[in-house]
């Protein structure tokens, strides 16, 4: 029996939903509702008639949150208590020392602000090897004890050095404050090496927790006794119920979705994939596979949590166009948001964004609702643009053209710095976007990229709600290991490797799921070094080891021999995607192309559905469908392939003549 799928990504201006039953699927796209996000997911439940199968306990819904995010990047997470060691209650205000921009003559310093009097230091240490060389006093813990009832906090984030090796006193503390308060223990949020790097982690996790907690069952009780998961950063899922204890895994929920459903659903081992919605962008590469990285950051601040390597920058469809100091044009990083939202969503919004922009250049159907029954405005948009361009002695239509063209230049240097900065050729890629807005926005960031083809896929507009029907149940575990290669046991790394994978699979039976795969990798360096490498997992360590080398060779341009450390043993295990095949919409007859008669600016356009498979459409024109539209530049063609996807093309030629494939 087919098993009804929800997927909803939750987003700043608009919140996506994918149903799938029997292989057949709805979309439905709607406004968000910041100040509670639930409020939304109601609504689009309500819309989609599913409140019935969620009272039978019918409906699987596997979801993607801001929540976590817009609480950290706002300061609004839960009031917290930080405990370390004695002689370390500043370590989160001096972080690191080095530098993201050297020659800033005033670099900003991105550290946790966290008041000194919420900071508690216990007499308590174990060395290196994890002996226990200070006792924590009993009368220590009860000292704490008073202090936190004198201001009492929402929780409490431990951290102690080298509780990653043993974590006694971190559990001792849990079981004695664990009732009381929401308790991060450092050894279970980040088991490995990095005090700092751990304390930022296991402090955000703390405070997200309560908030994470809160929604997720105000989100519960709603759809109860249906199953709500959730997705996390490393684009694996978990029950829903768990993740409050893991909220600074959540930080990149939505983002991830759109990335699995890349790879899941689209026969390319090469892509360049960029996700614009209203508020930001979200960029990422798939060379063969996803990337996972643990140099993730937030506002400057270390995240070192597994998580698909995605670059966000603050550039969207409802990016608001402004004149700096300096009396030029700037775009983003603020957003109009779903409310007021752009002037043309006639929510109250007054001023110029980039979707505005779009409407006064005729890139957007106003002939038809974009979502959520909202229908633009084409007099207000024009209104605000002519604002702004006043201001800047140029006209409406050179005022919209230069908010387009920042927009597109502050994305395609984010897609430059995952693809040149990083040894790849664009050119060797296929551009593919999704959200609601990228289509508008493909054609000029393949010409500045030197790109020549690019992709749409069929239902972009919610192709990240899409990627949650996609996703995997499943954990990704970490053991520190600390050995240098020449101390390691093979026998030794088998058994820690068959513990990790032991607790990962009895937490996910717990979930219902029994058939899993085991992915296992080394985290690997020379002696004397900080960064790590990932190798995978070989039962001959020698061979693990002669990975790294090659690897390190490769990354770095040479090898050392100051001897190899095996730093941590990672695993990923998860069970089976939900969504086993590509859905592929049937053909339909073509339509003739339309021209909206109520904006002078407008171009050709043409219903998604109503393109002929095969043959080929040549800009300019804009393609509309439920959720998203996409520009069809002069000099390119279009062609809707059997998969219902979009394929652009332009020819090198013409790329070439104009400097795009030189650095132009």
């Amino acid at each position: 029996m087919s098993e009804h799928l929800l997927g909803i990504d939750t987003g700043g201006t608009f919140t996506d939903f994918a149903y799938l039953y029997n292989n057949q699927l709805i979309t439905h796209k709607r406004l968000s509702t910041p100040e509670a996000p639930e409020q939304a997911i109601f609504e689009g439940l309500a819309a989609l008639g599913l409140d019935a199968l969620c009272a039978a306990g019918q409906l699987t819904i596997i979801h993607g949150t801001t929540v976590a995010t817009n609480a950290a990047l706002e300061g609004r997470g839960a009031k917290t208590a930080y405990v370390c060691n004695q002689g370390l209650g500043d370590l989160l205000s001096i972080g690191r020392q080095n530098r993201a921009d050297l020659y800033r003559l005033t670099p900003t310093k991105r550290t946790l602000t966290i008041d000194q009097s919420a900071i508690f230091e216990l007499p308590v240490r174990r060395n290196a090897k994890g002996d226990l060389i200070t006792i924590l006093d009993p009368e220590a813990i009860n000292v704490l004890a008073a202090a936190l009832a004198n201001d009492p906090p929402d929780a409490l984030a431990i951290n102690l050095l080298f509780s990653f090796i043993d974590d006694t006193e971190e559990q001792d503390l849990k079981a004695r404050f664990g009732p009381q308060y929401f308790v991060s223990l450092s050894s279970q949020v980040l088991p490995e090496m990095g005090e700092y790097e751990r304390g930022v982690a296991t402090y955000l996790n703390a405070s997200l927790g309560p908030i994470i907690a809160r929604y997720l069952d105000q989100l519960q009780s709603k759809i109860a006794p249906s199953r709500l998961t959730v997705m996390q950063s490393s684009g694996l899922t978990l029950a829903a119920e768990h993740a409050a204890e893991q909220a600074v895994r959540l930080l990149l929920s939505g983002p991830a979705g759109g990335l699995i459903a890349a790879r899941s659903l689209l026969a390319s081992e090469r892509l360049m994939t960029f996700d614009m919605g209203g508020t930001s962008t979200d960029v990422s590469l798939i060379h063969r596979d996803l990337a996972i990285s643990k140099n993730m950051h937030l506002n400057g601040l270390p995240i070192a949590i597994p998580a698909i390597d995605i670059q966000t920058i603050g550039a969207g469809g409802g990016s608001i166009a402004e004149i700096d100091a300096g009396g030029l044009l700037k775009v983003g990083p603020r957003s109009a948001g779903a409310r007021p939202g752009p002037a043309c969503y006639n929510l109250g919004g007054t001023t110029a964004t980039v979707t505005d922009a779009n409407v006064v250049l005729g890139r957007l159907p106003v002939d038809q609702p974009l979502a959520d029954n909202l229908w633009l405005d084409p007099e207000k948009a024009h209104r605000a643009v002519e604002k702004l361009a006043a201001s800047l002695n140029l006209s409406p239509i050179e005022t919209a053209q230069g908010i387009v063209t920042l927009a597109n230049e502050t994305m395609a240097e984010a897609l430059r710095f995952i693809s040149i900065q990083k040894g790849f050729d664009p050119s060797a890629f296929t551009l593919c976007c999704f959200g609601g807005a990228g289509g508008l926005h493909l054609c000029e960031l393949a010409e500045r990229l030197g790109m020549h083809q690019t992709l749409v896929p069929a239902d972009a507009g919610i192709f990240s709600a899409l990627g949650m029907l996609a996703a995997t149940p499943g954990r990704e575990l970490t053991r520190a290991i600390n050995l240098r290669a020449k101390d390691c046991d093979p026998q030794d790394i088998r058994d820690r490797l068959d513990d990790l994978v032991q607790v990962a699979r009895t937490a996910l039976a717990a979930e219902g799921v029994d058939n899993t795969t085991v992915h296992p990798v080394f985290e690997l360096r020379y002696q004397g070094q900080t960064q790590t490498l990932s190798v995978p997992y070989l039962d001959d360590l020698q061979a693990a080891f002669a990975e790294f080398e090659t690897q390190h060779q490769n990354r770095y341009g040479h090898q050392l021999d100051t001897g190899l450390e095996l730093v941590a043993l990672r695993v990923r295990v998860a069970g089976i995607a939900r969504l086993k095949t590509p859905i592929t919409p049937a053909p339909n007859a073509a339509g003739p192309a339309q021209a909206p008669p109520t904006n002078p600016n407008a171009v050709p356009q043409q219903a998604w559905q109503n393109l002929i498979l095969g043959e080929a459409y040549a800009g300019p024109m804009i393609v509309t469908a439920d959720h998203t539209c996409v520009w069809v530049k002069p000099g390119w063609t279009l062609e809707k392939l059997a998969t219902g996807h979009l394929q652009l093309s332009r020819a090198k030629g013409f790329l070439r003549a104009k400097g795009f494939l030189n650095g132009g």
